[in-house]
């Protein structure tokens, strides 16, 4: 984090220069989403330390969800610096730009976009890799503020060519328009994690391993499936159905094999297993609220 620190601040610097010296609105709304980078990147440097913090008896499955918050609130700025583009962008339209070196405003922002594509890809890649929610909405706000950078080329470069000063606010809100539907994206995300939403390949996963132990007459059944996953680790919780004759040792030892098969699925992942283990003649209530083989929260 400490070089996406780095490269957020050159961004910011290099940009503000760049509409200096063009004045144009549309490298001002660049400039303006990274003015929102830096802050969502501090913020992003700082969750990735706290969610590294080991588990403790007020947080006992750990500060990890607090992945979630950063990616809801860098959702939220970019949000804002969508509407301020949008502001600006309105306002350059009604009043009429002034416009002025434009081919070293482009050499700035071109070179600018190229470095942030790279940090981009490097940042999800590595957040994907290591199952961290905060690198990869990093990694996407990156690679957002290179879009906007490649749509402002785009946008200004047809000014210098054209004359036709117009285009300059009108590349600026859509520039603004894309930068809300990211904001959307990062919000949505935050929204699902915070709520616990299970991945549904997950279940479909890990159901494949419980009815293969099933056909294989190691259990005789199971219910009660729940999962959830933050960043690099999953707790899941299963009820397991066992012959009523089996000895305490045998029981126990078929729910390792079916945990240890279960844990295989996440090969880099952190894998909690909590199963109740329960004799095939043991009826639950009308009701029950463990009732029901797959996981409830799957649909």
């Amino acid at each position: 984090m400490q070089v996406s620190l780095a490269v957020a601040v050159l961004m910011l610097v290099g940009k503000l220069a760049a509409y200096v010296i063009t004045g144009s609105t549309a490298i001002l709304s660049d400039a303006l989403e990274s003015v929102i980078h830096l802050a969502a990147t501090g913020i992003a440097a700082l969750s990735l330390w706290y969610a590294a913090q080991p588990p403790d008896r007020q947080h006992p499955y750990g500060h990890g969800k607090i992945a979630y918050f950063s990616s809801g609130f860098e959702g939220a700025l970019i949000l804002l610096a969508a509407l301020g583009i949008l502001w600006a962008g309105a306002e350059a339209l009604v009043r009429g730009p002034e416009l002025e070196q434009l081919g070293t405003g482009l050499l700035i922002t071109a070179v600018l976009a190229a470095i942030n594509l790279a940090l981009g890809v490097y940042l999800i890649r590595t957040g994907k890799r290591t199952n961290a929610l905060v690198l990869v909405a990093n990694g996407q706000h990156v690679l957002t503020d290179m879009w906007t950078s490649l749509g402002v080329l785009v946008g200004v470069g047809l000014v210098w060519l054209t004359g036709l000063v117009w285009l300059d606010p009108v590349v600026a809100m859509l520039a603004g328009l894309n930068i809300g539907w990211t904001a959307f994206g990062l919000i949505r995300t935050s929204y699902q994690g915070l709520m616990e939403r299970v991945d549904a390949e997950d279940t479909a996963r890990v159901l494949a391993i419980l009815d293969t132990a099933v056909t294989g007459q190691r259990i005789d059944g199971y219910h009660h499936l729940r999962h959830r996953r933050v960043n690099d680790q999953i707790w899941i919780e299963v009820h397991l159905i066992l012959p009523d004759q089996l000895q305490l040792d045998e029981a126990h030892a078929r729910a390792s094999s079916v945990e240890t098969d279960v844990q295989a699925l996440f090969p880099d992942t952190v894998v909690q297993i909590t199963s109740h283990l329960e004799p095939t003649s043991h009826e639950h209530p009308p009701m029950h609220p463990h009732d029901g083989v797959a996981d409830s929260l799957s649909s």
